[in-house]
């Protein structure tokens, strides 16, 4: 009887695989990928010729009762795209007729964009709710959004870069301007971490480009905006060529203070 092994696969640099990652693609006698085409590169950089065939959202019910039919004599290991296979891919359904059917399921820990922009967002996050791709509707998205708007932990999202600045405009009307660090590229050549407020995000990602993890602050998770948070947000709004009016209409929202008395320390910041 054999074994689905779940391997996590690079989520852009192909050197973060993991040894064991690398040794279970080795000995599996077949290997059943999202796309083909990407995990042919993977394979190659590192010498392994086992099978492949695919699987994916469309194979159809024939093709998961073929590989679980397979689980009866052969190894199976499971691979997506990029990152940890059923997050965000077809994987868990032949996981579960895998289990259903008696056959031992093994995953392997490893790399994930979740985590990775978790543990670089620098947003507190001693518990999360990932949500996935946001919705394509707008009225879908700000409904799921204005949802989770009193989730104390912090949110977890992905977008595509022809969406994400209409994405950002609707977290900030369904969850005000909270903290949020957008990830784009991550390990790969143009990575790209941004840390501010959700309305510093909507002027600094103008033309996106690439693949994005959103993490947003929870409700009521950040600290006080302080006088030095505000000079820093001024400071930061003048550097990219912002205009008064809006340098001083966004920190009069991020920190409650009144835009005259914001208006005159911007003034003093050409001093």
């Amino acid at each position: 009887m054999g074994t689905l092994y779940v391997v996590p696969t690079p989520i852009g640099n192909l050197e973060d695989i993991t040894l064991r990652a690398l040794r279970t693609l080795k000995e599996a006698d077949l290997i059943a990928a999202e796309d083909t085409r990407v995990t042919r590169k993977l394979l190659a950089r590192y010498e392994i010729g086992a099978p492949l065939t695919s699987f994916h959202a469309h194979s159809g019910r024939g093709k998961l009762e073929e590989l679980a039919e397979r689980l009866r004599d052969c190894d199976i290991a499971l691979v997506s795209d990029a990152g940890t296979p059923t997050i965000n891919d077809p994987g868990q359904e032949l996981i579960a007729a895998a289990a259903d059917m008696g056959f031992e399921v093994v995953a392997l820990p490893g790399a994930s964009a979740v985590t990775t922009a978790l543990a670089a967002s620098g947003i507190r996050a001693d518990g999360f709710v990932y949500v996935g791709f946001l919705p394509r509707r707008q009225a879908e998205r700000l409904g799921l959004l204005r949802g989770l708007a009193t989730e104390s932990r912090a949110l977890v999202a992905f977008e595509s870069p022809h969406r994400v600045e209409r994405a950002l405009k609707d977290i900030r009307e369904a969850l005000g301007d909270r903290r949020i660090a957008v990830c784009r590229e991550m390990t790969k050549m143009h990575e790209e971490i941004f840390r501010g407020l959700v309305s510093e995000a909507i002027e600094y990602f103008a033309a996106p480009r690439g693949e994005f993890t959103l993490v947003m602050e929870g409700a009521g998770s950040g600290r006080e905006t302080t006088a030095a948070d505000t000079a820093e947000l001024l400071k930061r709004m003048k550097e990219r060529g912002a205009s008064a009016r809006d340098a001083v209409k966004m920190a009069s929202e991020a920190s409650g203070r009144s835009r005259r008395e914001l208006y005159a320390e911007w003034l003093s910041l050409d001093r």
